[in-house]
């Protein structure tokens, strides 16, 4: 449902929908051709600005777009965002015309004549943290309150099974289970995978200490991670955003007094980071990793 709503015509850009069938083909491509929910809304602002680009230099019909035009978005791109960024809208321009292409709404693609930056990134940029940081950060958790045993237990599962944020999020009650004596985690990572692996005693302590508190362990469907509302920090029914935690992280960070700007994917590489320094097998790490 979710994925319909995304990608109903009233979503997308006007500039470009109106003839019918560049409106349906162009629903098509972000409601079927693309599943990850932050491909997804990533492509469709690019579209969104390049229809921008297009209505402010009287470009009215997907047909009428050149290579030229392509390239004059690039260049305006370039003094706005970062190259990775340009490289992404280009790509995802690349992507929507090559499937008006292929449905036969197009002729050519008119992106391919267009070179996009060069970007590449040697050293990782991602803060990591020590092992006494990570475990001051989590100890600094006010964990009388059912948003501290949530956090808490989010953080902890980002640390302790290299989980991407989005598939933290994403989890449901029931992808926290036991199997023979142990307690168990499931992960629905990219490309629609399912990750199992099991839990650090911590991690199994933190899971179970905040379902038990926020009343959820019979709804197996519902989401795990929830928003709060109210002064008491009652859970709703909406599930945390990728968003959310990265403000919750920095809110957390920044309680504590840290300087160093983590982010959601900090505790992916905390945890890789803590598992070879203490003698893990890279293999191994890849396989927990799901990388």
């Amino acid at each position: 449902m979710e994925m319909i709503v995304r990608a109903s015509p009233t979503s997308l850009p006007s500039h470009f929908t109106g003839r019918p069938e560049v409106r349906k083909r162009m629903r098509d491509f972000f409601s079927s051709q693309i599943r990850n929910a932050n491909t997804r809304r990533a492509y469709l602002e690019a579209v969104r600005q390049f229809s921008a680009f297009c209505a402010q230099h009287g470009v009215a019909d997907l047909a009428l777009v050149k290579p030229v035009h392509v390239a004059a978005f690039v260049e305006v791109q370039f003094r706005q965002c970062s190259k990775p960024t340009v490289k992404q809208r280009l790509a995802a321009l690349r992507r929507l015309f090559d499937w008006m292409v292929v449905g036969q709404v197009l002729s050519t693609n008119p992106t391919h004549a267009v070179r996009g930056p060069k970007h590449t990134q040697k050293n990782c940029k991602t803060p990591v943290l020590t092992v006494n940081e990570a475990r001051a950060l989590i100890h600094a958790i006010d964990t009388t309150s059912l948003p501290g045993l949530r956090d808490r237990a989010l953080i902890a599962l980002m640390i302790y099974t290299f989980a991407r944020v989005g598939a933290a999020v994403s989890m449901r009650v029931e992808d926290f289970f036991v199997q023979g004596r142990q307690s168990w985690v499931r992960l629905h990572e990219k490309g629609g995978k399912e990750h199992e692996m099991p839990t650090h005693h911590n991690l199994r302590d933190y899971l179970e200490e905040y379902i038990a508190t926020a009343g959820i362990g019979h709804d197996l469907k519902g989401l795990l991670f929830r928003t709060s509302k109210g002064p008491g920090g009652e859970l709703a029914d909406r599930p945390l955003l990728q968003s959310d935690v990265w403000r919750m992280i920095r809110r957390r960070a920044t309680a504590v007094g840290m300087k160093t700007e983590i982010g959601c994917h900090t505790f992916r590489a905390t945890g890789i980071t803590a598992y070879f320094l203490n003698g893990g097998k890279l293999e191994i790490a890849q396989q927990m990793a799901n990388h």
